[in-house]
């Protein structure tokens, strides 16, 4: 697993939110956040930010390149 996948996952249950519902929030299906949480697909740059600005952190930080979350 990735440590974008790890994340986006510990993440998502940090915020109490079902697959479906973060789906719902970040405008994919709940197929896809199950395919990004298993490591199986990357989503799109757009659906990225999208998650991004969701949980309040950085992209850097959703994709492993960093370990600070803050937004700069």
């Amino acid at each position: 697993m990735s440590v974008f996948s790890q994340r986006l996952k510990r993440l998502r249950s940090e915020a109490g939110l079902t697959q479906a519902q973060l789906a719902k929030a970040i405008g994919t299906t709940d197929r896809a956040c199950r395919r990004y949480e298993a490591g199986e697909n990357e989503p799109t740059m757009s659906v990225l930010q999208a998650m991004a600005d969701q949980f309040n952190v950085s992209m850097d930080y959703l994709i492993g390149r960093s370990d600070d979350p803050t937004r700069h």
